[in-house]
């Protein structure tokens, strides 16, 4: 019971009270069935039992509270055991519930804490599909495994109660049903672990599913446009054919016990009627109560299994969940520092070098970007010149050599602080299914509608922008659908202004546009220049043309171009 073990370790008081409320409801149900055997031993003038020990301790019990055991004090002693018990389990069975909510919830915010803190180069090798899959999916999972681990060890304290009850009223009749139960169990165990196995399928399918529809829809459109429709769906077959097994496992394995232990427990109970009358000549009252009784404590015998069943079920995603936080929080980013920066003077690189394994991306590089101006890093596909912008962002690190912002050590500044002074304009297309609005201030609330405007104004997109249809609140589309090339970076490069950051970085964010909406996107940059300092990563020359200083990097060497780039005519 590993699983129940760190739910309690992670919930102690709230799996103390589940425990507690779960006792209390376990011995007021059987307070219930004890006035059961006085209640039929009246109706049927059955007298073989008043004698016995049980007997003995319900005279007691009634004596205590001044109590006559007449019908109809016993019915109203059943009754409000009854209410009590359900009373208390509908209690616990809320808290577990809202538990069960609470972690789902909590194992979501853990993963993407951690997930958003890990290293750069660990996070890029992430399947974002898979981290969807483990965000919705496995968290779900995880939560309904508690939900089953609870209601494991509920059905294990009435079982208890039961049993003890049980023991009072005949220990012989009681050790006969619990073998004969425990044979039960163990013929059934086999359902159990078919069903841990199809689990366990399950968690590995859906995370390859997942993995693989994210890549299938980012695709779509090309997929679509070459009538490659079915190739989509043969794609995905694979994954669902597997998944699909694993469920159908699942389910037969439930129906088995369900169906199977119900049959076997009737057997049992069929033959201790059958005992007990026949061969044992036993009064009906005693036959009736010992059938109540006993049914009662096979049945939460089995309703432990089936509730470790299903628990079994799910519990692979709870350690696969665990699994993918552990690694993330084991490849967190180095400590930051604490010094702050605001770039008044310039970035510096000092004798910097970086490589990808045996591909050197900087080699030795020492050069300036000065603030306040456009510095623009040129070079072919594949030359590194995203690597160097990330440096600067601090995602990746130097091998040698050091970065300075204003004389400060880059490892020595607060990291988060310094990010915070960067906005950044990617190549991709990033934008949200939401509003202009939304996708400018990425829901910050820090950030109100007139800093979205201000920085759509200082974007150059504050015109179109008014044209929409709702104007600001205009859902722009799945990626920005709904918004031309040029429209669409413009609202990024708003978006990365919104913060009025100290730096704006641009990665190859004109490399889509056509020669004319890319000129006035430079127009636009050079607007910003003096307020702004400007990293502009391309190898496209429009960006170059308007740039105060140009860098080369090519084979890992990095030189200055002091020959001016003229930007192709529109």
């Amino acid at each position: 019971m590993r699983l129940l073990k760190a739910f309690v370790a992670l919930h102690p008081w709230q799996s103390l009270f589940l425990v507690v409320a779960l006792l209390l409801a376990g011995v007021a149900s059987s307070v219930g069935v004890s006035a059961l055997l006085p209640a039929l031993q009246l109706v049927l003038n059955d007298t073989s039992m008043k004698e016995t020990e049980f007997m003995r301790y319900l005279d007691l019990a009634f004596r205590a509270v001044d109590m006559k055991p007449t019908l109809g004090s016993l019915l109203v002693v059943i009754l409000a055991a009854a209410l009590l018990s359900n009373s208390l389990v509908f209690l616990a069975t809320q808290r577990i519930g809202y538990i069960a909510a609470d972690m789902a919830t909590e194992l979501r915010r853990s993963l993407l804490r951690a997930t958003i803190a890990s290293r750069w180069a660990f996070f890029t090798s992430q399947s974002s599909g898979a981290l969807a899959n483990a965000m919705a999916t496995e968290a779900f999972r995880a939560s309904q495994a508690y939900v089953f681990a609870v209601r494991v060890l509920a059905a294990l304290v009435e079982a208890i109660v039961y049993l003890g009850m049980a023991i009072i009223a005949s220990w012989r009749a009681t050790a006969i049903c619990a073998a004969a139960g425990a044979v039960v169990l163990l013929i059934s165990q086999s359902m159990v672990r078919m069903s841990r196995r199809a689990g366990e399928k399950q968690t590995r399918w859906y995370r390859a599913l997942l993995s693989t529809l994210t890549d299938v829809l980012a695709s779509v459109k090309t997929f679509k446009a070459m009538a490659r429709d079915r190739a989509a769906e043969e794609v995905l077959q694979f994954e669902t054919g597997q998944l699909r097994k694993a469920l159908r496992r699942q389910a037969l394995s439930e129906a088995g016990l369900e169906s199977g232990q119900d049959a076997l427990i009737t057997l049992v109970v069929i033959a201790g009627i059958y005992a007990a009358v026949v061969l044992f000549d036993v009064g009906l009252a005693i036959v009736f109560f010992m059938v109540a009784i006993l049914s009662q404590t096979l049945n939460r015998m089995g309703k432990v299994q089936k509730q470790y069943q299903k628990m079994s079920n799910f519990e692979s995603a709870y350690w696969s969940l665990q699994r993918t936080i552990g690694d993330a929080v084991q490849h967190a980013e180095r400590a930051s520092g604490t010094a702050l920066a605001d770039l008044h003077s310039a970035i510096r690189f000092e004798n910097v070098s970086f490589a990808y394994g045996d591909h050197a991306i900087l080699t030795d590089a020492t050069f300036d970007i000065s603030a306040g101006r456009i510095t623009c890093l040129i070079g072919g596909s594949g030359a590194g010149k995203t690597t160097v912008a990330d440096l600067v962002i601090g995602l990746v690190h130097p091998d040698e050599g050091t970065i300075r912002v204003d004389g400060t050590n880059l490892e020595d500044l607060d990291m988060r602080e310094w990010r915070h002074r960067i906005g950044y304009v990617p190549q991709e297309n990033l934008l949200m299914h939401d509003t202009v609005l939304h996708n400018v201030t990425l829901g910050d609330p820090s950030l109100s509608e007139a800093d979205a405007t201000v920085a759509l104004r200082a974007a150059g997109a504050s015109d179109f922008v008014a044209r929409l249809p709702e104007g600001i609140r205009t859902v722009v589309g799945e990626r920005g659908a709904r918004l031309s090339g040029g429209q669409r970076q413009r609202v990024m490069i708003a978006r990365a202004l919104a913060h009025r950051p100290r730096l704006l970085i641009l990665d190859e964010a004109t490399s889509a546009l056509d020669q004319a909406t890319e000129a006035g996107i430079c127009a636009t940059l050079r607007q910003l220049s003096g307020e702004l300092t400007i990293l502009a990563v391309s190898h496209q020359p429009a960006l170059a043309s308007i740039a105060d200083r140009i860098f080369r990097l090519d084979r890992g060497r990095l030189e200055e171009v002091t020959a001016p780039i003229a930007a192709a005519a529109p």
